[in-house]
Parts: structure tokens; sequence; C-alpha cells
């Protein structure tokens, strides 16, 4: 397994300690955005725990940062320089519509952001390609947790299709990406319109109730897949 040089992995930390105060967050913040212990990520910024490429992967694509700039200093921490990323989800799609609806090798409820970032090619693992899901649009992702289940068993895909904020059907499942993170919930109507409720179907799990305006981006999950690879 290729390992990025020592000399290089020194430079990288730097760049993720400006990451660190460019986005306002402590090293315990930064790690759990990534899913990591703070302990490791301590390790990794100390030299103690080698920077790998499947971290800097990790890096850019939940929290969106150029890989570029991550790697090289080139660019900027957030730019959009690489051709795939400036493609919006409708045109990445439309490639690939003839083999079915893709197939993403990511977590949607995992990191936070901007979830096109993530949406690329060489994150797709295959396509499906079945009655219903071929709809404008659609693409599919995995969805992790039990909050959702029965109807979103954890480890299923669904396949999700961006639709406007202002025009929620009530009741509906959704992935919700807000600010700090990135949920899959029913939304469902508030006495007061300036107010959602974030609905899970596990009764364990109490409802959220969020401002509309603190809504990013908007997918109505239009079909749920138990689907799982060997």
């Amino acid at each position: 397994m290729p390992q990025i040089p020592i000399d290089a992995q020194q430079e990288i930390i730097k760049r993720i300690k400006k990451l660190m105060l460019l986005m306002d967050l402590s090293q315990s913040a930064f790690s759990g955005k990534l899913g990591i212990s703070p302990a490791n990520m301590s390790k990794h910024l100390s030299g103690r725990l080698p920077i790998t490429f499947g971290l800097v992967n990790r890096i850019c694509l939940d929290l969106g940062v150029s890989r570029q700039w991550l790697m090289s200093g080139e660019d900027v921490p957030f730019g959009k320089s690489e051709p795939h990323t400036s493609l919006n989800l409708s045109e990445k799609i439309e490639t690939s519509r003839r083999r079915g609806v893709p197939l993403y090798d990511i977590d949607v409820t995992a990191g936070f952001g901007p979830l096109e970032r993530q949406l690329t090619e060489d994150r797709i693992s295959g396509y499906i390609d079945l009655p219903g899901l071929t709809g404008s649009n659609e693409c599919m992702v995995r969805v992790s947790g039990n909050s959702m289940e029965p109807q979103i068993p954890n480890g299923s895909y669904i396949a999700i299709r961006e639709v406007a904020s202002d025009n929620i059907l009530w009741g509906k499942t959704y992935v919700v990406v807000m600010e700090d993170f990135r949920m899959v919930k029913q939304i469902r109507r508030h006495p007061d319109p300036s107010i959602v409720i974030l609905h899970s179907n596990n009764p364990e799990y109490d409802d959220m109730e969020i401002r509309r305006d603190e809504i990013r981006r908007l997918y109505i999950v239009d079909s749920v897949i138990n689907y799982t690879t060997a």
C-alpha cells in the first residue's frame, strides 16, 4: 500500500491544523466530525500515527475540503477546482443514466456539509437497475443507525433526489442537510410555519424541532433497499 512521504505528512499536518482554525473547531470537535477518536487524531497530528491516504480522503469527502489543497497546499481549502465537483447532482447522474441509478459508497448520515461534494465518480461502487429506480436525478446512498427502523434498517440503501426545501410533503422521509450534520428523518408539520418536526420511526428517539431556514439541502427518499455487498 503506497504511503505519503514523511516530509509531505508534516506539511499536511500543518494544513489540518489550519483547517481546524478556519472551521473554528477544537481538535476534539474536528475529530467528531470525522468519526475519529480524539486520541487517534492527537497521534496523527503529533506524528505518532502516520497521515494516510485514507485519512486525507476522509477529510476531503466528509468536510468538503479540496484534496489538492490538503495534499500540496495549492488551490484553496474549500475550492472546487476538480472538474467532477463542479457538476450538480443532475449532471452527474445524467452521465450514467443508461447504466441504472448510481450506487455511492457513502454513508449519508456521516459527516456534514454539502452532500454534492461527496457524489463523485470515484465513490460509485455500482449501478442499480430495477423498476422504480430510474426516476429523474436519483442516486443511492447508504444509511447507518437505527433511528428510522423498521422502515429503514441499519445498513440499507436509499434512493434519493434533491427537492426544494420550500416544497415539503408532510409525512415523507427526507435526507435533511444542515450546517453541522445530515440525518434521515420524516418531516412533520409544526404549528409554527417557521419550524418543522423531524420524526424518527424508532420510538426510542425523540422528535426534534428545527427552524426551516436551518435546512441547507433537502433530498426526498423515493425507495429503500436492504442491500449489502459481499
